[in-house]
């Protein structure tokens, strides 16, 4: 039988994770009970705040991501404390939760929003490359002003973004689909960025004015490889400002499109050689069908179902993401959706007692609306972390809540290279 906790700290409210879901949820929660100590447990030093938001209509919505140091959250609303360690198990028969740092806090109610982790497309190889938080985005950037040639695997809006910004490096993209942004766009607005892409880009660029913090000298030392897995909270929608996206090569654009396939295999330099095929040049113009082998040696090579071969100096996985749930499953009888996520209803309550869950570590299992559906995006993960916090105040007093209207109809603000659809 299971000792019970002794708790070091407890809240009425605690809430995992420093991204936009989780922060929204605090600050709400924050607002509701002022008297009440509302924790926030995060692996990072720094969290992800929402800033300059606009209400555009009734469902639309714009706002900036920021970076911030969680003592500027602590500043603002002085009945949140944040602990700054990763989750290693949650007890819910006790609600207790044991964080890294060897501490337990009790809660009374609790809501999840770890966030999601790249799904990579292979794991282990030192060749791939998931972008999700700011230090994978900065080991890109390393890894670039080497690279003459790189791969991009998937369709998304990570993708999207990578592909329009890199210059000075042959790119190839492999997407599933007939055309680009198939999540986002229709085919005519896919063949309009695809013509945009593939033309020169413009100089100028508007200067990011936002402040931003980084983790760079701040517990370099205790972040070992055991721990390198933990993954921050995810990017904001100006991800790539302030980060120098070049190669080695004296060019703007070299980008080639592959659509309707996927990865068959990927090969290091040793085994390619042993194989004997023969992996191609980068085409040389975007309609060319002319099929040419390529002599230059690489150290990876990409096979894909098309059963063309691509050598590069690595590949970027940006094929998606699987919600973070696995410190939260082990003795805890969780229900799961078939995408990983942890299952919430209308009230964004788990299948466990006074468990919450918002943004990309839950997968919404209530009847939806016909015209909503859930992404993993920034613009949902703040509706969701302020839903989830009205929803855990009302319970907390007895009262019930109507569910909000932003799930009634699915609406998204962005960008695509540099064009605002909405």
């Amino acid at each position: 039988m299971e000792a019970a906790c002794s708790p070091t700290t407890a809240g009425k409210f605690v809430v995992v994770g420093g991204g936009i879901a989780g922060v929204t949820c605090a600050e709400q929660l924050a607002i509701h009970f002022p008297s009440e100590d509302i924790l926030l447990i995060t692996a990072s030093p720094v969290i992800k705040a929402v800033t300059n938001f606009k209400q555009v209509s009734k469902v639309l919505e714009e706002f900036d991501v920021e970076e911030q140091p969680s003592t500027m959250l602590e500043d603002r609303f002085p009945n949140i404390k944040v602990i700054e360690s990763g989750v290693k198990q949650l007890n819910s028969k006790e609600h207790c939760i044991l964080t890294e740092d060897g501490n337990q806090h009790i809660y009374k109610k609790l809501c999840l929003c770890a966030g999601a982790k790249p799904k990579l497309i292979c794991e282990g190889n030192p060749y791939v490359l998931g972008i999700r938080d700011t230090d994978s985005a900065q080991e890109f950037q390393k890894l670039l002003t080497k690279a003459k040639r790189i791969m991009i695997i998937g369709n998304g809006g990570i993708a999207l973004e990578l592909v329009y910004e890199i210059e000075g490096c042959e790119v190839i993209w492999a997407i599933k689909d007939k055309a680009i942004g198939n999540t986002f766009f229709d085919a005519g607005a896919a063949e309009f960025l695809t013509s945009k892409l593939i033309a020169e880009k413009p100089e100028a660029k508007i200067a990011q004015k936002r402040t931003r913090y980084t983790t760079e000298g701040r517990k370099k030392e205790a972040q070992t490889k055991a721990n390198a897995g933990n993954t921050g909270s995810a990017l904001g929608p100006d991800w790539h400002e302030g980060l120098d996206l070049k190669g080695t090569k004296e060019f703007s654009h070299k980008i080639h499109i592959e659509t309707m396939c996927e990865v068959k295999k990927i090969y290091l330099q040793e085994e390619f050689r042993i194989s004997e095929k023969k992996s191609l040049t980068f085409p040389r113009d975007h309609h060319n069908q002319l099929v040419i082998a390529d002599k230059e040696i690489w150290p990876v090579y990409v096979e894909l179902t098309n059963e063309k071969i691509y050598g590069c100096d690595f590949i970027v996985s940006a094929t998606g993401v699987t919600p973070n749930t696995e410190p939260f499953l082990c003795g805890n009888n969780f229900d799961v959706g078939e995408d990983g996520g942890l299952k919430v209803d209308d009230h964004m309550h788990t299948s466990l007692p006074d468990i919450y869950a918002a943004g990309d570590i839950c997968t919404a299992s209530w009847q939806p609306s016909p015209v909503w559906q859930q992404m993993r995006l920034w613009t949902q993960a703040r509706q969701m972390g302020w839903y989830a916090a009205k929803c855990m105040a009302a319970a907390s007093v007895g009262e019930s809540t109507d569910m909000d209207f932003s799930f009634e109809l699915f609406a998204h603000v962005t960008k695509f290279f540099n064009y605002k659809p909405l």
